[in-house]
């Protein structure tokens, strides 16, 4: 078994990489941090160290791991397009030769092979490793990893992801991982869809939600999703584990790969614009569940 790293770069600290990070502290990894804005640190954070710029993150550095917004972001803060990486141009100018690169940003497969590339240009590997889970499974050490690259990097890389994980999955060789979180992603988006219309249909009807809910929770057409959502939803919580902002981004990438492998998808296509049209009407600093706000307007139910 290879030794135990404890020397650490992890690129961005939003929702998902602040809890990523806690985890990484929490077993006993030296972790060194950079975000594309400043923001404050909470308590759990204070142990890590800050970095002015992705150059200096990294530098040195044999592991690397990023949590972006998306595609734009990656080509900021990998490629240094745009300059928005604190200068240096971009994570590949200053990766050490051998280094393993994790990103766990959800993306485009194509843009995968592209960063893969790059990366493995500059002597270092690119391994796409994307989650599912939210807020509340990141901070607690409770997230999915999918994941596609070399194996053997894979297998050097894992330690580092299990104190941050439920599980460990190994798709396949480059892309493999993104792939199968737009995969997953189709199926949240569907379900939070559905589950919008449901609710909304049963509050219109004068149903009781807890009532509703009890029915929903032994069910074998439930899901925790259902479960917990659902009783947010009746709540009027919409707090943002995961932006609905993001599930349209991760929508139109799914309908991007669906269009290059000439597979149809006219039921999320049509998710997708629902999110497009909940976005549109200033919902998308919400959760993904945000867009329930908009189905029961469309209902006549207040929020």
């Amino acid at each position: 078994m290879e030794r135990r790293v404890t020397d650490i770069a992890f690129l961005g600290l939003g929702i998902m990489g602040t809890g990523m990070v806690r985890n990484l502290l929490r077993a006993g990894h030296s972790v060194t941090v950079w975000n594309r804005t400043t923001r404050d640190l909470p308590e759990d954070l204070k142990g890590c160290m800050r970095a002015a710029s992705v150059a200096e993150a990294v530098s040195g550095r044999e592991r690397v791991m990023l949590c972006l917004t998306g595609p734009e972001a990656q080509r900021a803060v990998i490629l240094g397009e745009g300059g928005e990486d604190g200068g240096g141009g971009g994570l590949v100018r200053s990766l050490s030769a051998g280094a393993i690169v994790a990103d766990a940003t959800s993306t485009d497969p194509r843009l995968t092979r592209a960063l893969a590339a790059a990366v493995e240009g500059a002597g270092a590997t690119y391994l796409d490793t994307p989650v599912f889970g939210s807020r509340n499974e990141a901070w607690e050490g409770r997230l999915d990893f999918v994941c596609g690259g070399p194996r053997d990097a894979f297998d050097r890389f894992r330690p580092l992801l299990e104190p941050m994980a439920a599980s460990i999955h190994h798709l396949g060789g480059t892309a493999a991982g993104a792939t199968m979180k737009l995969i997953g992603n189709l199926l949240v988006a569907a379900q939070m869809a559905s589950l919008g219309e449901a609710l909304a249909l049963a509050r219109k009807a004068g149903l009781e939600g807890t009532a509703v809910m009890g029915v929903l929770d032994v069910t074998d057409y439930s899901s925790a999703l259902i479960r917990g959502v659902g009783r947010a939803s009746l709540a009027g919580d919409f707090g943002p584990h995961f932006y609905l902002k993001h599930m349209l981004k991760d929508a139109r990438l799914i309908g991007a790969l669906a269009e290059d492998l000439a597979v149809p998808l006219p039921a999320t296509s049509a998710i997708a614009e629902l999110y497009q049209a909940a976005k549109n009407e200033g919902l998308g600093e919400l959760n993904a569940s945000g867009l329930h706000k908009m189905l029961f307007r469309m209902a006549g139910l207040p929020d």
